[in-house]
């Protein structure tokens, strides 16, 4: 075992607190969720305790802050790190809010979103905020769960929600993230890359695939090929380079379809796709 204050040591134990989240109150968001949003005030905001009463917050005068999120695809006893940070107090004091300031520190920061601990029960809901001094004696006892290789990307949240950067692609197919193999394999599909650089489209499909968008896909995130083996994007890639398809290549699912659909019906599709967006006049696709 190894202890969460030895991999996580702080400037000041006594004056630095943790946070266990876990949802954004009641019907709320997931704290995973929020902390993997493109949008990083989301996760902030969740770490920011409003007082209720006439009264400023201020964390108990806490001077740090390590901040988790319950990491639900292991269990309820698990959370991931989401950084460590300096509260500062706001000048004025704010009532009926948050009255200070998170400030992310560097101290810790290439765990964040890759550290996950466990601890040795569950945690309610009126025990969310500890202080680190004292926590490892506790009931809860953390311990280092597991250091990730790359950032986590959490599980596969629905066929109609993909939207994949090529390092985010890369990551799934190396790493096997087995809810993603799992839905991808499972279907075939019309899918369309995005170069975000541009605007332009390519429109494509997994049809006869054995394992479906997950196959095919996983040719796009092989560094040695990056192009599916398909004509015009190796055309781009000779002119623009590797770079350019890893820094703006985005993958997105159009339409699913049963495994034991023929590969006419989707190719059908895939020509109304191409016809629809216009992929092969003001796109990427000339066939």
């Amino acid at each position: 075992m190894i202890r969460f204050t030895d991999f996580l040591p702080v400037p000041d134990p006594s004056r630095t607190k943790v946070k266990f989240n876990m949802r954004a109150g009641a019907g709320g968001a997931d704290a995973w969720d929020l902390l993997l949003a493109d949008d990083p005030e989301e996760w902030l905001d969740m770490n920011r305790h409003r007082e209720r009463r006439n009264q400023s917050n201020n964390m108990g005068q806490a001077e740090y802050l390590l901040s988790f999120a319950q990491y639900y695809p292991y269990g309820p006893q698990y959370f991931i790190f989401g950084g460590f940070f300096k509260v500062a107090a706001q000048v004025p004091p704010v009532f009926g809010g948050p009255g200070y300031e998170l400030i992310l520190l560097p101290q810790h920061s290439s765990y964040v979103k890759r550290l996950i601990i466990k601890l040795a029960q569950p945690i309610g809901r009126n025990i969310y905020l500890r202080l680190y001094d004292g926590l490892q004696a506790s009931t809860l006892n953390p311990e280092i769960y597991e250091l990730a290789p790359d950032t986590k990307l959490g599980t596969f949240s629905g066929y109609q929600n993909v939207r994949l950067t090529h390092r985010e692609l890369q990551r799934i197919i190396a790493n096997d993230e087995p809810s993603w193999k799992e839905a991808l394999s499972s279907v075939k599909g019309v899918y369309v890359i995005t170069d975000l650089s541009n605007g332009q489209l390519y429109l494509g499909s997994a049809s006869s695939e054995a394992n479906g968008l997950w196959q095919r896909w996983a040719s796009y995130a092989h560094l040695r090929d990056l192009t599916g083996h398909n004509k015009e994007l190796e055309r781009l890639k000779e002119d623009l380079g590797d770079a350019h398809i890893i820094d703006n290549f985005q993958y997105s699912i159009l339409e699913i379809f049963d495994p034991k659909t023929r590969d006419g019906t989707i190719l059908q599709r895939e020509s109304f796709w191409k016809k629809a967006l216009d992929t092969r006049h003001h796109g990427m696709n000339r066939n």
